[in-house]
């Protein structure tokens, strides 16, 4: 990849600039899915915070759960979730957004005070097309989503899955190398300096040399 790719994949349609990465361990809970897809999503997540080289844990002193994934068949049912709408500012007016834009999926993230990611809000709609994904494919796609704060634009056109010869999906070799080298214990938490990419960049081709 290229310094200015990977400059895109962290910024947002209105041009600005931010990378940010978790700095506590991960914590994940899934509502609306059955047992089997629970461990499925949860393994996803556990190979992705394992390709980062960061920690997963129990539970978090502060919020319980951090990183909560939600599948729904329509996003109304967002507003009847309890306390939902604690943890998302103006939930009836974003649940309107995503209806009229006939959206998928969607991520809210909260950070710390040195911009590192607090928690994580996955909402996933499962329609007819999102039905026919997958377990495995939509939920390794959802937790390498998760673990950095991309671009609102960075898989809009192209998924962050690649294919094997054999069928199974696996994270593209790009997105894994930015994912790793994101959480080189030497970088900061985030960055809102576009030569930011310069130095994933750098830790990047190390590691492919």
């Amino acid at each position: 990849m290229t310094p200015a790719q990977i400059e895109s994949h962290f910024t947002r349609s209105d041009g600005s600039f931010a990378f940010a990465r978790w700095g506590r361990p991960i914590v994940p809970i899934v509502f609306g899915v059955d047992d089997a897809s629970l461990s499925v999503i949860k393994g996803a997540v556990e190979a992705v915070v394992a390709l980062a080289g960061h920690k997963m844990a129990e539970t978090d002193p502060e919020l319980g759960a951090n990183l909560m994934v939600f599948f729904v068949a329509d996003w109304g049912e967002l507003t009847g979730v309890k306390d939902l709408g604690e943890m998302i500012p103006d939930l009836p007016q974003r649940v309107a957004r995503l209806q009229a834009a006939g959206a998928r999926q969607y991520r809210a993230f909260r950070f710390d005070a040195d911009g590192a990611i607090r928690a994580c809000f996955v909402f996933v709609r499962m329609d007819e097309a999102m039905a026919q994904v997958p377990a495995e494919d939509l939920a390794l796609a959802q937790a390498a989503q998760a673990l950095l704060l991309w671009s609102d634009q960075a898989f809009a056109e192209r998924s962050p899955l690649g294919r094997l010869e054999d069928g199974r999906a696996v994270l593209r070799p790009e997105v894994g190398a930015m994912i790793k080298a994101a959480y080189d214990p030497l970088l900061p938490n985030a960055d809102g300096d576009k030569s930011f990419a310069l130095r994933l960049y750098a830790r990047i081709a190390a590691g492919a040399a």
